[in-house]
């Protein structure tokens, strides 16, 4: 690491309540990692849509006084608690929600997944999601917005061939990927060679890594001594000149959406994951190749 130039902190990220449910902490984590960037998902256990308009503003204001930008709203859009049989109004609602506070964040990304499945046939799984992916795009770009669809839960989540599928029906320039390094993991599949095969329609990326024992069991780990080949697909995506921002979403301190009460106000796991994730990067540096700013990407 020694002479290594780091890597520039204006690129990275962090999903804040990977560090601490209360916005203090989040905030407190990204300062003490110096970084320039926060993804909000939620404050308190609340998602930023569930949050009441003076909360919701006073976060805001929290975050410019801050001087932290917000890069991405990770929404719960078409994710695992929402299959494809739910009420779409939901995902609508959401939608407008974040679309108004997308503007007083001055942020263009939200993240989506693509439905569960509930029975369905996968041919009708398929076109339903197919659908609202592309109603909630339409309504996304009206507003300015771009969507991101996750690698993770539901249609298009754990394979290639239906995330490039999912892209060129729905064809809306509101909907681009964002490529999660960990979610091969624990979602059995993999996930370096699925972004061998989307590489074009990556415009954000989370960064975790996890190993899978031989009894099935994951334990998430710092970037780079998992199994999900984290420094390769970083690599990967610096030589094929992805400018785009690096979120730390390390899994590691708690998982708001599956350890609601195992919160204990402590970032440093989440800390020490982003001073290994800057190693990382410092050592992958010279393979990064300047290219244009890809359509949607961060502004």
């Amino acid at each position: 690491m020694c002479g290594e130039p780091p890597f520039p902190r204006d690129r990275l990220a962090g999903i804040g309540d990977e560090a601490a449910p209360g916005l203090d902490g989040q905030l407190a984590a990204l300062g003490r990692l110096g970084w320039g960037a926060l993804e909000l998902r939620s404050v308190d256990g609340t998602a930023v849509a569930d949050l009441d308009d003076g909360t919701f503003r006073d976060a805001a204001e929290r975050v410019r006084d801050a001087g932290l930008d917000v890069v991405c709203l990770a929404s719960r859009i078409g994710n695992w608690a929402r299959p494809v049989t739910g009420p779409f109004a939901d995902d609508l609602a959401e939608l407008d929600i974040l679309a108004e506070r997308c503007h007083a964040l001055d942020c263009r990304y939200v993240r989506i997944m693509s439905y569960p499945n509930d029975g369905l046939a996968e041919p009708e799984w398929a076109a339903r999601a197919i659908d609202r992916v592309g109603c909630l795009a339409d309504r996304a770009e009206q507003a300015g917005l771009t969507l991101l669809h996750e690698n993770c839960a539901g249609w298009a989540g754990d394979r290639a061939d239906r995330m490039l599928r999912l892209v060129r029906e729905v064809g809306s320039p509101a909907l681009r990927l964002l490529f999660d390094t960990g979610n091969g993991v624990p979602h059995g599949y993999d996930a370096f060679g699925t972004l061998e095969k989307v590489l074009p329609h990556v415009a954000h990326v989370h960064v975790k890594d996890a190993v899978r024992a031989p009894d099935g069991t994951v334990a998430y780990t710092l970037p780079g001594d998992g199994h999900a080949r984290v420094a390769d697909s970083l690599r990967l995506l610096l030589e094929t000149g992805y400018t785009g921002t690096f979120s730390l979403e390390p899994h590691l301190a708690f998982r708001p959406h599956e350890e609601p009460d195992a919160r204990d106000g402590t970032q440093d796991p989440f800390v020490e994951a982003g001073r290994r994730l800057e190693r990382v990067l410092a050592r992958l540096a010279p393979y990064a190749r300047p290219a244009a700013v890809p359509e949607g990407a961060r502004r």
